[in-house]
């Protein structure tokens, strides 16, 4: 099993968040998708609802150096992406949505035109983007929960307050490390559901045919055993 230790190092592997000395915006350009998935499984769409604890932990890496190139590349204002994404789940889906995207349209087997439909996608998303964070009150230099509206019946939302952001990185780091174990746990319980629900197979013995006594059936004190005088068989 995997403990939070665990998670932590994997977390801060060498060369992770490395910047290369021969990009103009100090960040590294991302692995092209040929590359990067040369020994995986084909693209499919991300559900992080489904993930499992090491699935998620290698998807919020992939995910997080991606989002730093793309807002470094692009020049991107903390109103498009803000330092805290990875604590709204609206940006967190958007932009999982737009990074898989982006690996399909930059495959070496894809079309030649992709990339400009995926530029055109990108404007769309910016524009969700900005109205997702708009909402949320999330910003450079603050932060705070997405706030949900109660509906009649519901309990009421828990008060937030907003939070100074004084390392970025640090807190990416605490929150995939909280949900990784969170992940964990609930594969946990499932596995011992499943053991509870199924408990070991009684293997029997099948009856022999045999008129004689079985050796089974001695031990057992089985009627098959017959008559006894002083416990001995007769």
């Amino acid at each position: 099993m995997t403990t939070d230790t665990d998670v932590q190092s994997s977390l801060f592997e060498p060369g992770d968040y490395e910047a290369a000395n021969d990009h103009p915006t100090g960040v590294r350009s991302p692995e092209p998708p040929e590359a990067a998935y040369a020994d995986e499984e084909p693209l499919h769409p991300i559900n992080w609802n489904l993930l499992t604890a090491d699935e998620a932990e290698s998807e919020w890496l992939d995910l997080n150096a991606w989002v730093h190139w793309l807002r470094a590349t692009y020049g991107l204002a903390p109103t498009v992406i803000p330092p805290y994404w990875h604590r709204h789940d609206e940006l967190v889906w958007e932009l999982s949505a737009l990074h898989t995207h982006w690996l399909n349209a930059y495959d070496a087997d894809g079309s030649p035109s992709s990339p400009l439909a995926w530029h055109r996608d990108f404007a769309d998303a910016r524009n969700r983007l900005r109205e997702w964070v708009s909402t949320s009150g999330t910003k450079l230099d603050r932060d705070r929960p997405t706030r949900l509206t109660t509906w009649p019946g519901e309990e009421p939302a828990d008060a937030t307050s907003e939070v100074v952001i004084e390392d970025r990185d640090a807190d990416f780091v605490t929150y995939v490390l909280a949900d990784v174990a969170a992940r964990r746990r609930i594969e946990e319980r499932v596995r011992a559901i499943a053991r509870a629900s199924c408990p070991p197979t009684s293997f029997h013995q099948p009856r022999s045919s045999s008129p004689f006594p079985q050796l089974g059936d001695l031990a057992a004190g089985s009627p098959a055993a017959g008559p006894t005088v002083e416990g001995t068989p007769t």
